[in-house]
Order: C-alpha cells, then structure tokens, then sequence
C-alpha cells in the first residue's frame, strides 16, 4: 500500500468518523426537542371605553398604532355629559379623560400598548359602556402553547428553557420558558408553556404579531445524557453561525 493509498484512506475515515458525529449530535438535538400541538400568541388586553353615550367627534389612532399613556384615543361630544358637567357631577380631568366646557371628551390611552382595534368611526353614535378600542398592554404579548409529552419528557423542560417560535410566515423567533404548568391526559403529560421573546414584543401589533395568530413553537429539553455536553458545544457553534 502506497503512502498515497493510505493518507486517501486516513482522510476518508476522518470524513467518515466526522459525519457520524455530525449526524449524532443533530440526530440527540432533535430528540431532545418537544414541537407544541398548539400554540397562540396571547398579550394581555385592554378595553378603552366611555362611561357618556354620545357622537365619536375624532380618532386618534388606527390599529397597529403604539401608543403611550395618556395619548388620546378619541374625542366624545355627549350632551349628558355636558350637562353633568354644568352641576358639577364630573370633574374637567382624570387619569384617562379630558373633558371641555363644550361636553367634549377626550379619551386617553390608559397604559403604553399597541392598538389591536378599533371599535368607532368619527360620526358614530355610541352608548355608554360601549368599548371604543381595544389595547395590548406594553411588554406582555407572549405564546401561550400546549405540548402532549411523556411524564419523563415533561421532567426535562425547565423555566428558562430555549424556545423556538415560527410565525405562519415561517419566520423564526427565539424565546424561553416563562412558566409552565402540566395535568394528566390518560398516560401523557398535557403541558401549558408560557414562552415569551423579545423578538416577538418588538414586533408586536406589525403584520401577523397580534393576539390570536396561530404559532408553532419548539422547546429544549435538558439533555442527561452522554452526549449533553458535545451536544452543548454543537449548539453554541450553530448559534454563531447563524443557524
């Protein structure tokens, strides 16, 4: 066997051998993955309303629109009001309204959130207790998703745990475990994850990011295994590649 016959032959083992490796540790990556049977982003949301039935005189925001606390979100002429305000039943200001001597009043954005909805138009007629529009709360939109595991499966996801969230566009955002909670389904685990993404908050109120949109979401188990600490390893070089 000549010297060039056996560096051909040492290369091809090493490429071999590599390969192998390769393919165990993706192979260990995805059975230490759980994939949700369904999963939600959810945000907690607020109602903007108006205690005066009355005509919607001016909209100030459209839905998409961020807004801070105290912006103002509609403008309300209501003769009740003008008259309560005349015998002093109601005060000129509030933390979520302005009101003139006119009977208008302007309505404020209660916290900072983006606007998921609006419920009047400028010339409507509304009622009292009718809900003008509906607010995400800043910094709460989250995946509510729900994973069918086996009990030991279920062991190995920790709060803090890496998640993976990909919106109908396929776009893939990462995340982490918030909270988790679990009940039985005959031999399964039914877990309820709350996964939550700084990636997902950024964008929240653009194009699909709102309250409702169906997600997939993927979560790390923690892998006891042999292979935990290579697999560590591969998954960091993935990560600063890019992948």
């Amino acid at each position: 066997m000549t010297w060039t016959t056996r560096l051909k032959l040492a290369v091809g083992v090493v490429v071999i051998l590599a390969l192998c490796a390769t393919l165990t540790l993706v192979l260990n990556r995805r059975m230490s993955q759980a994939v949700s049977a369904q999963a939600t982003i959810v945000a907690e949301e607020i109602s903007v309303g108006t205690d005066y039935a009355g005509t919607v005189v001016e909209t100030f925001v459209e839905e998409g629109d961020v807004v801070a606390e105290g912006d103002p979100v509609f403008t309300l002429r209501s003769l009740v009001l003008a008259h309560d305000l005349s015998i002093g039943m109601v005060s000129r200001k509030a933390a979520t309204y302005e009101v003139t001597d006119e009977g208008e009043m302007t309505i404020t954005a209660p916290d900072d959130g983006v606007v998921s909805a609006v419920d009047a138009a400028p010339g409507g007629f509304v009622q009292s207790g009718t809900v003008l529009a509906t607010l995400q709360r800043h910094g709460t939109i989250s995946v509510d998703a729900r994973l069918l595991l086996d009990p030991a499966d279920f062991a190995r996801i920790e709060e803090g745990s890496y998640a993976r969230i990909v919106l109908p566009d396929q776009t893939e955002l990462p995340g982490e475990v918030e909270s988790l909670a679990v009940q039985s389904t005959r031999n399964d685990a039914e877990a309820t994850l709350t996964i939550t993404s700084a990636a997902l908050a950024q964008q929240a109120g653009e194009g699909i990011v709102l309250p409702g949109t169906p997600v997939q979401a993927s979560v790390e188990l923690r892998d006891d295994g042999p292979l935990a600490g290579p697999d560590l390893a591969f998954q960091r070089f993935l990560t600063r590649i890019g992948l």
